[in-house]
């Protein structure tokens, strides 16, 4: 992603344009893990990759809080995330 909105929120109803900043939000944060993991395997310096993996830690935080607040205002989020869990129950039980 690098610092682009992956959607035109013109288009979203006015109603889930908070919802979809926060899923923006969610993709910027796993985008920034990602780029932090991947500089952290090139460092040359212990110092450097031991900050990288730390800030990548501190982006984990922050898509928590996204998440968190995105099942505080979607229901239909929450209910998806449930089947989510039960699916993937079903998955690791067979």
């Amino acid at each position: 992603m690098l610092s682009q909105i992956p959607l035109d929120l013109s288009k979203v109803k006015k109603e889930d344009i908070d919802k979809e900043i926060m899923r923006i939000g969610m993709i910027a944060e796993l985008d920034a893990v990602n780029l932090y993991g991947q500089l952290a395997a090139m460092a040359q310096s212990d110092g450097l990759k031991k900050v990288l993996l730390d800030i990548a830690k501190e982006e984990k935080t922050h898509i928590g809080e996204f998440e968190a607040l995105l099942l505080l205002n979607d229901p239909d989020q929450v209910i998806e995330n449930e089947k989510a869990k039960k699916e993937i129950r079903e998955i690791l039980s067979e």
